[in-house]
């Protein structure tokens, strides 16, 4: 059982980046093996998508916080959070793939809905419909509240 008095959130610094993009591709990694490009095609293309989504975040999202999740001090996994008046919406979290399904995500996760539940607000984040974290945000209370194309708007309620 994981300790959970070892996972912590730190904000995000300049330093972080490298980290931060090996988080990235670990959320692209099943995707860019199926198309037939070089290490270096591979390579130049996730750096312009994570580069694009942090821009894309930081524009639509400026007040967001973005956090790494941290196991015993060391990065594990990313956190953008957006605390807005009438909810929490999670922009993203990645836990990367040797450190899933340890407790991790669920923990910080809970941490979100202890929060959102204390506030009164709604929780929200939208999520691939073919992504295996569906189940996850299910088991936590999580509802589809929407469906717009390949995503799902999942929503958490404090108030049933």
């Amino acid at each position: 059982m994981m300790d959970t008095g070892k996972i912590s959130l730190r904000p995000v610094t300049d330093a972080d980046n490298a980290v931060l993009l090996d988080i990235y591709v670990s959320t692209r990694a099943q995707e860019l093996a199926t198309v037939p490009w070089n290490a270096e095609q591979k390579n130049a293309f996730v750096k312009m998508q994570f580069e694009a989504q942090t821009q894309h975040y930081k524009a639509e999202h400026p007040q967001a916080e973005h956090d790494l999740i941290c196991l015993a001090d060391v990065p594990v996994g990313r956190l953008y959070l957006d605390r807005q008046a009438e909810r929490l919406h999670i922009l993203d979290i990645t836990v990367l793939p040797q450190h899933r399904n340890t407790g991790i995500g669920s923990f910080v996760l809970r941490q979100i809905l202890d929060e959102a539940s204390t506030s009164r607000k709604p929780v929200t984040i939208y999520v691939e419909s073919f992504n295996p974290s569906v189940r996850l945000f299910e088991r936590l209370g999580f509802q589809r509240d929407q469906e717009t194309g390949l995503h799902f708007l999942m929503k958490w309620s404090a108030v049933r």
